[in-house]
């Protein structure tokens, strides 16, 4: 890699003979083999070679983060008496950022000291509890005991004990989160997980079997909140601006009509594969992580050019199967995150306004989209993939024409 990078003999050199070499040669070549532009790479070289200088390699063994933060010290000081830089900021976090992804690749960073999880053993034991026995999903379980390990680190704050919570600390808990700024919706989610946990707790003899039956939140209203997608004239527009030959306008075309076309979520559009595509018989095959299966979907005309167009002109040549990367280096898939900046950005250039911009709001306005063209609650459930009937009935309050049909109702003749 360093002949690669280097024709002139001193420069090359330097490199070959400076500290930890192979390591060096060894990460730069990972790098390359990840997407990594030339300039990226003669920039990571050099920084390589100072951590090198800077930091004991040695041995074999690990090396933790305050190590790594002497290093940058001594580096930063010395940058400072020669005069090279006013502010150390960012001196220092490229040191710390190069160092630390170059540790970790050789396995030789020490994992940051973990602060113990309060009552660990009854959070273990509900993990296992809603896994073995409820079968719930894994995105359920991180959720409720997050919400646990959030009120039992409150608890161990206040000095008290699971075993021992009394149904007064519960509701001073949820209020108190309240006052900090939780929603309703937060709130009795939050109860939710609560109670089902001390249900739990109760089943094993831990605690009084009549604290989860008297654990509530806030009342919430079957189907009292509206979706709260965009029109879909502005979808429209939305798409419409990425019919340009750039590269993140033909990559996030293809992003923006699965998510509105076929209503998916975010999770479902970055777990989708090269095989999930089936050209052949013109079928999308979508994972739903809820239901546990695979979902087939017709593939849409439009939706299957601007997946092919990208695969053609865009898509960087990769070992991973999953069809939608990241278009700069370092290359890897797209997590659900970038696809919220993905379609946030380009709503706020729009100007589009919507009371949440995001790309569930893309769903929701595909949701309203069939229930004004006309499909029947069941027919939009299944394409949107709800389990239940309840999760696509708060759509029928938007259908407002077909609502205006039944108030000019004609009841004249009726006795």
């Amino acid at each position: 890699m360093f002949d690669t990078l280097f024709h002139y003999p001193r420069v090359l050199a330097r490199h070959r003979d400076g500290p930890s070499s192979q390591e060096r040669e060894l990460f730069l070549t990972h790098c390359a083999k990840a997407g990594a532009t030339r300039s990226t790479l003669l920039c990571l070289a050099s920084e390589l070679l100072l951590v090198a200088r800077y930091l004991n390699l040695s041995d074999n063994r690990l090396i933790d983060s305050q190590e790594i933060e002497v290093a940058s010290s001594r580096w930063v000081q010395h940058q400072r008496m020669q005069r090279r830089i006013n502010d150390a900021t960012y001196c220092r976090q490229r040191f710390v950022q190069t160092t630390t992804g170059w540790l970790r690749f050789l396995d030789r960073l020490a994992p940051p000291p973990t602060k113990p999880v309060a009552f660990s053993v009854f959070i273990d034991d509900f993990v296992e509890y809603m896994r073995d026995e409820r079968g719930l999903s894994p995105r359920t379980i991180s959720n409720r005991c997050w919400q646990v390990q959030t009120f039992l680190a409150w608890v161990d704050e206040q000095g008290g004990n699971p075993a021992e919570v009394s149904l007064e600390q519960i509701d001073s808990f949820l209020a108190l989160k309240g006052a900090q700024g939780w929603c309703r919706v937060s709130i009795a989610t939050a109860a939710a997980a609560l109670r089902s946990f001390f249900a739990r707790m109760a089943a094993q003899g831990r605690c009084t079997t009549r604290l989860a039956a008297a654990i509530s939140g806030p009342r919430l209203f079957a189907q009292e909140a509206l979706p709260v997608g965009p029109k879909w004239e502005d979808v429209r527009r939305l798409i419409a601006s990425t019919a340009t030959d750039d590269p993140q306008d033909i990559r996030d075309r293809a992003i923006l009509l699965l998510l509105a076309v076929y209503g998916l979520r975010c999770g479902e559009v970055v777990a989708l594969t090269l095989d999930d595509v089936d050209w052949q018989c013109d079928i999308l095959h979508v994972s739903r992580p809820k239901q546990r299966c695979k979902q087939d979907y017709p593939l849409a005309a439009e939706v299957g050019e601007a997946i092919l167009r990208y695969l053609q002109l865009v898509r960087p040549h990769s070992s991973s199967r999953t069809l939608f990367m990241t278009h700069r280096a370092p290359l890897r898939p797209l997590v659900a995150s970038s696809l919220h900046h993905v379609v946030v950005s380009r709503m706020k250039a729009l100007d589009i306004q919507c009371p949440r911009r995001g790309p569930h709001a893309l769903r929701h306005a595909c949701a309203a989209h069939l229930v004004a063209e006309g499909m029947s609650l069941k027919e939009i459930g299944d394409h949107l993939g709800h389990r239940s009937s309840d999760a696509t009935r708060t759509y029928a309050k938007v259908d407002i024409v077909g609502l205006r049909q039944v108030a000019d109702f004609d009841l004249e003749g009726l006795q």
